[in-house]
């Protein structure tokens, strides 16, 4: 990759962000995808195996990091036979910023039967939709995008192919499971943005996945949003190039602009 990575690792095993970190809401603090994506990278890096899935990855965003040093550490709550559930906290210049936990589940077969699954979309694959000719698609930069249906501020179905332009630890390949959760964040602006554009900051992010993308393109589907008082839920459904893989939910809150 020639782009600058998000995180560089250091000699003591911390992560030292890069500004390519940076986040929208705050010139000096990160942007939430690289918070969720480090630590699944983490949480996989430490304790995945081949013969289980991480199925579950909910990550709890409470306090904006900033280009401090970021320590990443963890806690096997249970490690079971056919289940494994792990902890994890973001610890930036010393302070708790977020925290994640992740399910591993064993692969086996599935149980005989038909059960009703919503069927694949069908929309054009990344290789045939043209790159976006506004070159601030994507944060200028952070992403790569390709549109399908529907645009942040239009209401109505919204589809979009996203996929990874730089790695998120210097000298560390992305693998499948951390592509998806660096860009699982996405799901909030996604479904959460309005016709007066996007107004709401999330405070967390779940993925459920039943298996890993075979592809380096996600695709993103808003299937719900809702809002009450000033909290907002929003959930997406994901897809490789090969059929659906799973989904992803958040919660947010109405962002107060200061004046």
């Amino acid at each position: 990759m020639t782009n600058d990575p998000f995180f560089q690792r250091q000699d003591d095993g911390r992560f030292l962000p890069t500004p390519a970190a940076r986040g929208p809401w705050n010139p000096q603090s990160l942007h939430g995808r690289v918070i969720v994506g480090l630590l699944g990278h983490v949480l996989e890096a430490e304790h995945g195996d081949p013969d289980f899935i991480p199925a579950r990855l909910t990550v709890d965003m409470y306090r904006l990091p900033d280009f401090s040093p970021v320590e990443v550490t963890t806690r096997v709550v249970r490690e079971g036979k056919r289940i494994k559930v792990v902890d994890a906290e973001f610890i930036s210049g010393g302070v708790s910023m977020g925290r994640a936990s992740c399910q591993f589940l064993r692969r086996t077969q599935n149980p005989e039967g038909v059960v009703w699954t919503p069927g694949n979309w069908d929309v054009p694959k990344p290789d045939d939709i043209p790159p976006p000719e506004d070159p601030r698609m994507g944060m200028g930069g952070m992403w790569a995008m390709r549109r399908i249906t529907g645009d942040f501020g239009q209401v109505g179905v919204k589809r979009t192919w996203m996929s990874e332009v730089r790695e998120l630890v210097g000298g560390e390949a992305l693998t499948p499971f951390t592509r998806v959760a660096v860009a699982a964040d996405f799901t909030s602006p996604f479904a959460n943005a309005g016709d007066k554009g996007l107004a709401y900051i999330n405070s967390d992010v779940t993925v459920y996945l039943h298996r890993l993308p075979a592809t380096e393109w996600v695709g993103f589907e808003v299937v719900n949003h809702g809002a009450s008082d000033g909290v907002a839920v929003g959930e997406c459904f994901l897809y490789d190039e090969q059929g659906p893989i799973g989904s992803a939910a958040c919660t947010a809150l109405a962002q107060v602009m200061k004046r």
